[in-house]
């Protein structure tokens, strides 16, 4: 008997396509355990992101194609391993998803990424011919984040800029001889650095295309590459390349090709997404609290201890410095202070200007969680 098959409808591919684009999380950072996704019209995901008023919005996202020419050995979408149908949206398709959300208010922006389907600038003429559709014909000033594809020409990574709030490329691990175990096809030094470079002197400050966001992604755990490794390069891509976010993205085993050091690795799939959180506590310090990378502390083996924050594991390595004066300190000095983070301070200081002196960090407006865990580390 023969059987006919249904060709995937828009609504079907939507539906596969905004599962699939979960594992680039590029502008969903979440430092806490469980889905930060939220269910759309149509199953379609929305994903929360941090604005840089401190609130948060709900970003659109899908692939515009999970068909996929690279090797990626971390990643389900690679190129010979088919667990997941193959399909692609049309500009016009994605446009018509999309607009539903934005003219009715749950959704702020839009994430286009997507395999590499042909060569590299093919896949982003596909999103670049969506972002010109809601740009220049449907008038769409919101967020829209663009993802750049490893290998892309230098024209396209330009036209994205014009077209784009913010894009990303990337990393995915620390280094050239880490990325070789990810990838034989893609060329590290190519086809991600380079790229980097270029959008970070396109986007500099003073440069033609200086109000566009930028950031990165490290997928942790696929190779063996240790926390030491990766805040190096983050102090860098802060320093050198003037990224506003980094992303992590925990790998889980039994996604990947069986011969990745992340499957033969003997640390549990929860303990992946505790380091995943460590460094994203420790991104907060570089970003936030005017850490240095090198300030940073890791155990015997380079790894960020996964049983206590990173700034706490500073201070005791640090004893010189405590108990800090809250009275007296200055902004820096408070901010190194385990429980104190930068809404804190503000209000001690706030508390201060005010001419009383502070006794209990509670009178100054802070948490009593964070005041208790600030206690042994202050004087009042």
């Amino acid at each position: 008997m023969v059987s006919i098959q249904r060709a995937p409808d828009v609504r079907d591919k939507l539906r596969i396509l905004a599962a699939d684009a979960q594992y680039d999380l590029s502008c969903a950072c979440t430092c806490a355990t469980g889905d930060p996704r939220r269910r759309g019209l149509d199953d379609r995901w929305l994903y929360p992101v941090t604005l840089q008023s401190g609130g948060r919005g709900l970003m659109f996202k899908t692939l515009v194609s999970n068909a996929c020419a690279n090797d990626c050995k971390y990643c389900p979408l690679r190129a010979g391993h088919d667990a997941t149908p193959r399909c692609s949206l049309a500009p016009e398709e994605i446009v018509r998803a999309f607009l539903p959300y934005w003219r009715s208010g749950q959704a702020i922006g839009i994430f286009l990424t997507s395999g590499v389907a042909g060569s590299p600038d093919a896949a982003m003429e596909r999103m670049l011919a969506t972002a010109e559709r809601l740009r220049r014909r449907e008038g769409f000033r919101g967020m829209l984040h663009i993802k750049i594809i490893p290998g892309a020409s230098d024209a396209a990574i330009e036209r994205a800029l014009q077209l784009a709030s913010g894009v990303s490329l990337n990393i995915e691990t620390a280094g050239a001889d880490h990325f070789a175990r990810l990838s034989a096809r893609k060329d590290y030094l190519k086809s991600v650095i380079a790229p980097l470079k270029r959008i970070a002197a396109l986007t500099a400050k003073g440069a033609r295309y200086a109000r566009v966001k930028t950031g990165t992604q490290f997928v942790v755990g696929a190779s063996d590459e240790t926390d030491r490794e990766v805040v190096r390069y983050m102090g860098a891509l802060y320093e050198r390349m003037g990224l506003h976010g980094i992303y992590f993205s925990a790998y889980q085993r039994g996604l990947g090709d069986p011969d990745l050091p992340g499957e033969r690795s003997t640390v549990s799939n929860a303990d992946l997404l505790n380091r995943e959180h460590r460094l994203y506590q420790t991104d907060y310090l570089l970003r936030k609290y005017g850490f240095a990378a090198e300030e940073i502390g890791f155990d015997a083996a380079g790894n960020l201890p996964l049983d206590a924050d990173p700034k706490e594991v500073w201070a005791r390595r640090h004893p010189e410095r405590f108990p800090v004066d809250v009275n007296r300190a200055d902004k820096e000095e408070l901010l190194r202070v385990p429980g104190l983070g930068p809404v804190a301070v503000k209000r001690i200081l706030a508390a201060r200007k005010g001419g009383g002196r502070i006794r209990r960090l509670e009178d100054a407006g802070v948490r009593a969680a964070l005041a208790r865990k600030a206690a042994g580390w202050i004087a009042c």
